[in-house]
C-alpha cells in the first residue's frame, strides 16, 4: 500500500461528535480524537488518505467502554497515535445495531472475542483485518498496550499489505461459509428441536442458584418462558421449578436492585450476589414479563413485589414525560466510578439507620458476605440472604415488627440514594425497546391489577404509532426530537408489532390490531428470503449507509440471549392468531419456525426462543368470556385474567370484531345477570364455571374437557 499522506482536521478533538443526538457519542466530544461518526465520509476520508479505519464501538451503559474512553482514547500518545495514522470512527451500538451486529460477528471469527467497547481495524471498502475489546493505553490486565497495537497495526498497513489482504480474504471465506451454511434445508422436526433445547437447559441448569452455566451468568427470560410451557405440555414439575427457582434466585440476588428496583444487566458471579451494573431497557422489558408469567403461574407474592419495583423504576427513571421509555441507565457516576451508586458501606448504612435497623439490614441483605465489591470489600451489594423472619431472630422483633422495620429502613437507604450523584440514563426512544415495555406493561397492568399502567403502555404505543409509523415503512428504530429515523429494522417491527397485539387484547381496540397486520405484512413482503429465515434489514426499507459489512445479509435467530427478531416474530404471529381466529398467521409463524430449524439444530440455550415458538404453535390457545355483573363477577374475571396457560385470553363479555370467538362461545355469550365464565380450547368448550378456583385448574388443564352434557 502506497505511503499515508498527511491532513490536519479542520478543527481539534471529536468535534464531529458534538450535534450527535447519542449519548454515547456525545460523551467523547472533549477527546482530542478526531473522530467521525458512522457514514460515508469517514471512508472517503480513508480512501483519500490511504488509512486504515480505526473502528470503536461502545454504548453509554457500558463499563468498560467508559474505562478505555477514560483510560486509554484520553492518553495524549494514543490520541497522537490515531492521528497520524488512522481515520478513527466511533459507533453507538444502541442506535447502530445493525452496524454492531456485522462487526462483532467479523471480530469474532478473526479472534474469538466479543462484546463493548468492539475495537475493528477496516479497509477502506469496510473490511475487518484486525480486532479486539478493551485495550489499555499501555499493557495491563493481560492485554496487550493499545499504543503498541496502533503502531504495529500501522506498520503492518505500510509494510505488509498482503497480510492485510490475507486477513480479509480468510475472513470473507468464513463467513461466507456460515452464510451458506443458513440456506440448510431440512433438518430437525420440531419435537426433536425441542428435546435438543430442553437437554440443553438442563444440562446447563445450575440447581442451587437458578439460572444456567456459571460466572458470569446471565437472566435467560426467554428460557423462563420456554420452561413454563415444558411444565405445561410435558406435565414436568421439574421444569416448573426450574423456572421458579431462577426467577426466585435472581429476585433474592444482587442483580435486582432492592432499594430502587429494576434489574442489573447480569451476575459477575453464579450466585447473582454481584452485577454488573448498568441497567438496560432490554433485560428490564424481558424480566419484567417473566416475573409478571412467573406470578401468573405460581401465584408468588414475591414475584408479583419483582412486577412492582420494576414498573417503580422505569417510570421513575426512564419514563419520558411525552410518552414511551429511554435506552438505559449506566453503570457508573463518574470517571473510575464502579457501581459507587448502588453499594453501601456499613458506615454509610449505620449513618441512615437506627441501631436495630441497621442490625436488621445487616442480616437480611448479608452486609459483610458474599456481596462485597472485590475492587472495596468495604463496599457491599445488598442481596437477600434469608428471610425477614430469619434475619429477626436475636432482634427482639416479630416478623410483623420486622416487616415494618424493613419498610422503614428501605424508604431511609432510597432517600440517602436520591441525594448520590444518579448514572447518566439514556433518554433514546427505540422502537424495540419500547414494543418490549408495552408488551410487559400490558402483563404488569394484569398482575398489579392497575389499570393505569394500561394508559401508560397505550401513551407509549399511540406515540410510536403517531410520530414514527406509517404503513410503506413501518416503524422507525428511534424516535427523535425532531423526525423518526433508522427505518427497515427486523427487531423493530417485530416487537412493536407483538407488543399492539397483547395491547389490543387488554384494550380491545381495533386499532391495535389493524396495524400490527400491518406491520406482520410488511415484514412478510420486505423481510422475507425465499427458504431462509427473516433477514435482519430490509434493503428497500432500510435508510441508512450500506457500508462494508452492512452490505451483508444477516438472520438474527438465535436468543443473545435477548430473544431473537425471527423468535419475536413467530410468537407474536401466534398470538396475533389465538387473538383473531385467523388461522393464516399461525400457517405463517409454522413457516417461520421451520425455516430456522435447521440453523439452530446445536444451538441449545440460545435457541429457547424459536423451541418456544415451536411448542406454542402446536398448543391449542384458550380463549375466556367472563359475564354477568353480579357482584361475584369480579373474583371470577380476576381469575380469568391471572389464570396462567402459554397462550390464554380473556375478555369481558363478547370482545367485538377482529376478535374472534369459536361459534360454540360466540352463540352462548348472552350476557346473562349471573356471573360465569365461558372457556374453550380452540374450537371445543366447557360448560360455564362460576367458582373461580375451578377456573383456574380448568385453565391450567393440558387439554380440553369431554363435550358439555
Amino acid at each position: 500500500m502506497a505511503a499515508e499522506s498527511a491532513e490536519k482536521p479542520e478543527r481539534e478533538g471529536a468535534w464531529r461528535l458534538a450535534g450527535s443526538s447519542s449519548v454515547y457519542l456525545q460523551s467523547a466530544r472533549e477527546q482530542a480524537i478526531d473522530w467521525y461518526p458512522w457514514g460515508e465520509e469517514a471512508f472517503e476520508a480513508a480512501r483519500r488518505l490511504n488509512r486504515p479505519v480505526l473502528l470503536d464501538i461502545g454504548a453509554v451503559w457500558c463499563h468498560w467502554c467508559h474505562v478505555m474512553d477514560e483510560g486509554t482514547y484520553s492518553d495524549a500518545e494514543v490520541a497522537r497515535l490515531i492521528g497520524q495514522h488512522f481515520v478513527a470512527v466511533k459507533v453507538d451500538r444502541d442506535a447502530n445495531p445493525e452496524v454492531d451486529r456485522r462487526y462483532q460477528r467479523q471480530v469474532n471469527a478473526l479472534t474469538g472475542e466479543g462484546g463493548w467497547p468492539l475495537t475493528a481495524f477496516l479497509t477502506a471498502k469496510g473490511e475487518t483485518f484486525f480486532g479486539g475489546t478493551y485495550f489499555p493505553a499501555q499493557e495491563g490486565l493481560g492485554r496487550p498496550g493499545f499504543r503498541r497495537v496502533l503502531l504495529e497495526i500501522s506498520r503492518l498497513w505500510r509494510d505488509e499489505p498482503e497480510k492485510v489482504r490475507e486477513n480479509t480474504r480468510s475472513l470473507a471465506t468464513a463467513l461466507t461459509h456460515e452464510h451458506h451454511g443458513t440456506g440448510r434445508t431440512g433438518g430437525p422436526s420440531s419435537s426433536a428441536f425441542i428435546d435438543s433445547v430442553r437437554a440443553s437447559m438442563l444440562t446447563s441448569f445450575d440447581p442451587v442458584n437458578g439460572g444456567f452455566g456459571t460466572a458470569p451468568k446471565f437472566p435467560h427470560p426467554t428460557a423462563i418462558s420456554f420452561l413454563l410451557w415444558d411444565s405445561f405440555s410435558s406435565g414436568s414439575e421439574g421444569s416448573a421449578q426450574g423456572a421458579r427457582l431462577t426467577l426466585s434466585r435472581m429476585a433474592d440476588g444482587g442483580m435486582y436492585d432492592h432499594i430502587g428496583g429494576g434489574f442489573h444487566r447480569y451476575s459477575v458471579d453464579e450466585g447473582w450476589h454481584i452485577p454488573h451494573f448498568e441497567k438496560m431497557s432490554v433485560d428490564n422489558a424481558a424480566l419484567l414479563s417473566a416475573y409478571a408469567e412467573g406470578y401468573r403461574r405460581f401465584q408468588d407474592e414475591g414475584f408479583r413485589g419483582v412486577v412492582r419495583g420494576t414498573v417503580d423504576w422505569m417510570e421513575s427513571t426512564l419514563a419520558d414525560s411525552n410518552g414511551g421509555f429511554g435506552a438505559s441507565q449506566d453503570a457508573d457516576n463518574a470517571p473510575g466510578d464502579d457501581g459507587g451508586y448502588f453499594t453501601w458501606s456499613r458506615p454509610e448504612l449505620k449513618a441512615v439507620l437506627d441501631p436495630s435497623e441497621l442490625r436488621l439490614i445487616a442480616r437480611y441483605f448479608g452486609v459483610g458476605s458474599q456481596g462485597r465489591m472485590p475492587h472495596d470489600p468495604d463496599r457491599n451489594v445488598l442481596f437477600r440472604l434469608m428471610t425477614v423472619e430469619e434475619a429477626a431472630e436475636g432482634t427482639g422483633l416479630d416478623a410483623t415488627a420486622a416487616r415494618a422495620s424493613l419498610a422503614r429502613a428501605l424508604e431511609k437507604l432510597q432517600t440517602a440514594r436520591s441525594r448520590r450523584s444518579r448514572p447518566v440514563v439514556d433518554p433514546a426512544l427505540y422502537a424495540h425497546l419500547n414494543g418490549g415495555f408495552i408488551r410487559a406493561l400490558t402483563a404488569a397492568s394484569v398482575v398489579l391489577d392497575d389499570s393505569r399502567l394500561l394508559t401508560v403502555a397505550r401513551r407509549a404505543a399511540d406515540r410510536f404509532l403517531a410520530e414514527a409509523y406509517s404503513p410503506s415503512r413501518g416503524v422507525a428504530h428511534r424516535l427523535g426530537s425532531d423526525r423518526a429515523h433508522g427505518f427497515g429494522h427486523l427487531e423493530d417491527q417485530a416487537e412493536f408489532a407483538w407488543a399492539l397485539v397483547e395491547l389490543a387484547g387488554q384494550t380491545l381496540e381495533p386499532k391495535y390490531v389493524s396495524r400490527a397486520v400491518e406491520l406482520y405484512e410488511l415484514i412478510g413482503s420486505k423481510f422475507r428470503v425465499e427458504g431462509m429465515p427473516l433477514r435482519d434489514i430490509a434493503p428497500d426499507l432500510y435508510d441508512g449507509p450500506s457500508i462494508g459489512a452492512v452490505a451483508d445479509p444477516s438472520f438474527p435467530i438465535e436468543d443473545m440471549p435477548h430473544l431473537s427478531a425471527n423468535a419475536s416474530v413467530a410468537l407474536g404471529l401466534l398470538r396475533l392468531a389465538s387473538l383473531t381466529g385467523a388461522d393464516r398467521w399461525r400457517v405463517e409463524a409454522r413457516e417461520l419456525i421451520g425455516s430456522c430449524l435447521a440453523r439452530l439444530e446445536r444451538a441449545g440455550l440460545y435457541g429457547g426462543g424459536m423451541a418456544l415458538a415451536a411448542g406454542l404453535s402446536e398448543t391449542e390457545p384458550i380463549r375466556i368470556v367472563v359475564q354477568g355483573r353480579a357482584a361475584d363477577a369480579r373474583a371470577l374475571w380476576r381469575a380469568a385474567q391471572t389464570a396462567w396457560h402459554p397462550n390464554v385470553w380473556a375478555f369481558r363479555e363478547t370482545p367485538p370484531p377482529p376478535f374472534s370467538l369459536p361459534e360454540e362461545l360466540a352463540a352462548a355469550a348472552t350476557s346473562p345477570a349471573e356471573a360465569r365464565a365461558l372457556v374453550c380450547w380452540g374450537m371445543r368448550c366447557a360448560p360455564p364455571v362460576t367458582d373461580p378456583e375451578r377456573l383456574r385448574s380448568l385453565v391450567a388443564s393440558r387439554s380440553a374437557p369431554g363435550p358439555a352434557a
